[in-house]
């Protein structure tokens, strides 16, 4: 791959525009009304855009593209058509509400519903929620941008791309506030669904005419990989459909630890409804709205987009582990090889693990398929000066490998279901030491911690494509490169937005300095934005170890279920039940952080089931409102709440957004038939 001079200029030229755009349309911001909603201004095709910006980014276009690249495939699609459903209720349950309270953050409606300390209690766990959001965007980010690097013979660390991402992204928030974020969108937006579809022409041109093997994944139970060869008469739908039909099915086993089709049932329900009705960095856009009209013109419109992002993001990461399995196996190797080693250090006995000194290329040409050798080196020139890409071969430094630390009961085990499949040898080894590790834990009344393997690196899916299939010499590089950057740092700039905005308006202003100056509150919040900014870069390079998770995606979504299910419990039931006094929102929040935890650490842990996070936030969904129903029986409000109205805004609801609407449900409901079972076989 080639980044050239024709690249340069139009990667350079479209984030110059961007900035510039951004910025001229946002100056003048004197308010925090101004800074923070854009002075409630915003017209339905910037909300549109400024939603889909905001959203699509590490989750979608490195995070789903890794997770499709995986034995999900297609089925991790259901986070973005089940979201279509959801916004067209945001649209017309949700946002009448918080528009006629004239709120600033999602935060402040719970102090209009219950009382301040739900309203505090929300706005510190989402705080914390958004410091690790941001880090899993700009690592995402950062992640493509060093995969890129390296196949155009750069060497660039996850720190360095962190840097570039969160500076750009702080750049333009600090300056020029939400209206700066909308404007940037509404071209980052079109560029990203437009890059997006070059990636998969070109994915598929390229598919279409490999003469090399190319892997498919033949069992989403077992994970299983296979490879096979095609003729030259084969043309690439043909070839995708024969490698892949397996997983463009989106109903997968209730026991996948993934996404099973038991969550489809409640719990993706929860992070979705959380996410677009009850998230600030989603919401704040559709608070900014010049009417109530064109908030949900707006919303519905991004829902009919949310149906076109798994073509254009999810079909791509498919064909990248067809085409890229090898890459992204040789990828993992740096992730394996310490937990490998420490592997050999707790199990001394296992013959299927050697540690050797400095092996020069012969001896690792010559070694075993079936055994796993830790190459130790002097220091990272060393590794780097031994080339190889052998999958049982794990170069690490002496240094990195003497401050390798095992605890006393350590488990090791991988939630990559193809890792079963390619090292089976190693696995069964596995079960049989970790059950007697487990054993002895119990004995000894302590826990016992988890090492974790990958077998491939799923998330580098979509810098593969980048790097691969694109043509040269054209600028098209620099284009994607563009888009797939505008795309992260639109949803870092909404993060940093949004989080500035309850820090300003839900501590400061509320317990700090109720009675500030509009200038101290837009100043503050620009100095919120640096500061969170310098967070994200910090973080984001800590976040690639596969102890953590073995996708990011899974990172962002599983980290959330700590407030989702609670928020969306106490809005929800505050909405309807209008008696529920104020104790029932804040038992609810709390009992929500509890309980997701506890059942988060049991499992981790191994002390009870390990519960598969949706299904998790279902259960804890249903603690919730269990709890506050019975608050509410014991000690009901008086008199119904009522709403008044706080707002100059037009509150006139939109006809023809509803019907648009419900066009968007009947074509989300039918695209689950046709790639379900019944629908695939037909």
């Amino acid at each position: 791959m080639e980044f050239n001079f024709l690249d340069v200029a139009v990667f350079i030229g479209f984030i110059a525009a961007v900035i510039t755009i951004g910025l001229w349309k946002s100056r003048n911001e004197k308010t925090g009304e101004d800074y923070f909603l854009a002075g409630r201004g915003l017209k339905w095709w910037l909300i549109g855009f400024s939603l889909i910006a905001a959203n699509i980014s590490s989750e979608q276009l490195v995070g789903m593209s890794g997770n499709a690249a995986s034995h999900v495939g297609l089925a991790i699609a259901s986070y973005e058509w089940m979201a279509a459903i959801t916004l067209v209720v945001v649209a017309f349950w949700f946002l009448p509400y918080f528009l006629r309270a004239g709120i600033y953050t999602m935060p402040e409606f719970l102090e209009v519903r219950y009382n301040g300390t739900a309203r505090s209690i929300m706005a510190i766990g989402t705080i914390f929620l958004y410091l690790v959001l941001l880090g899993s965007v700009t690592y995402s980010g950062a992640l493509t941008i060093q995969t890129m690097a390296g196949k155009m013979g750069y060497t660039v660390t996850l720190l360095q791309a962190s840097i570039v991402i969160g500076l750009i992204a702080m750049l333009y928030v600090t300056a020029g506030g939400l209206k700066a974020c909308a404007w940037a969108d509404l071209i980052q937006g079109s560029a990203l669904i437009l890059g997006s579809a070059i990636v998969m022409i070109y994915a598929f041109k390229k598919l279409g005419s490999s003469t090399e093997e190319l892997s498919f994944i033949s069992d989403v139970s077992t994970g299983a990989v296979g490879v096979k060869n095609f003729g030259t008469e084969t043309g690439a739908l043909d070839r995708f459909w024969e490698l892949n039909k397996v997983r463009m099915n989106m109903f997968l086993p209730k026991d996948d630890k993934v996404l099973p089709y038991t969550a489809l049932m409640l719990g993706l329900w929860i992070p979705n409804f959380y996410y677009w009705g009850l998230n600030q960095y989603i919401t704040q856009r559709t608070l900014a709205s010049s009417s109530l009209s064109e908030g949900q013109k707006g919303i519905v419109f991004s829902a009919f987009m949310k149906l076109i992002v798994p073509f254009v993001v999810v079909i791509p990461g498919i064909i990248a582990f067809n085409l890229y399995s090898n890459d992204m196996k040789d990828q993992a190797v740096g992730d394996n090889a310490p937990k490998i080693a420490l592997y050999k250090i707790a199990n001394e006995d296992t013959q299927l693990v050697e540690i050797v000194q400095a092996p020069d290329d012969e001896a690792i040409a010559a070694w075993d398929q079936e055994k796993f050798m830790v190459a130790i080196y002097p220091d990272d020139d060393a590794k780097k000066a031994i080339k190889t890409s052998h999958p049982f071969v794990l170069p690490i430094t002496e240094q990195a490998y003497n401050e390798l630390a095992l605890k006393d009961y350590t488990v090791f085990e991988s939630d990559d279901k193809s890792w079963h499949a390619v090292f089976p040898w190693l696995a069964t080894e596995l079960e049989e030491y970790n059950t007697s590790v487990q054993e002895a834990a119990n004995n000894a009344g302590v826990m016992v911690a988890s090492e974790k393997f990958i077998g491939f690196k799923y998330d580098t899916a979509l810098g593969q494509l980048l790097s691969n299939v694109l043509p040269q010499k054209t600028g098209l590089v620099g284009f994607v490169l563009a888009a797939l950057l505008g795309a992260i740092v639109s949803s870092l700039a909404a993060m940093l937005n949004a989080a500035s905005t309850i820090f300003t308006m839900d501590i400061f202003k509320k317990y700090i300095s109720p009675k500030a100056e509009q200038k101290s509150i837009v100043t503050l919040g620009r100095i919120c934005v640096v500061v969170f900014a310098l967070v994200a870069i910090w973080l984001a390079p800590k976040l690639g170890d596969p102890n953590i998770s073995s996708s990011i995606f899974t990172i962002i979504q599983e980290v959330q279920g700590l407030l989702s299910p609670g928020i969306l419990a106490v809005f929800a039931f505050g909405l309807i039940v209008k008696k529920a006094p104020p104790i029932a929102g804040v038992a609810g929040l709390l009992t929500n952080i509890v309980c997701y935890g506890g059942m988060y650490t049991l499992g981790k842990y191994h002390i009870g089931p390990d519960i598969q996070f949706l299904n998790r936030m279902a259960i804890c969904f249903g603690i919730d409102i269990a709890v506050m129903i019975i608050i509410t029986m014991a000690k009901p409000l008086d008199k119904p709440v009522v709403f008044e109205s706080k707002t100059t805004l037009d509150l006139k609801s939109s006809k023809g957004a509803f019907a648009a609407g419900i066009v968007v449900i009947i074509i989300t409901l039918a695209l689950y038939v046709l790639f379900s079972p019944i629908g695939l076989l037909k």
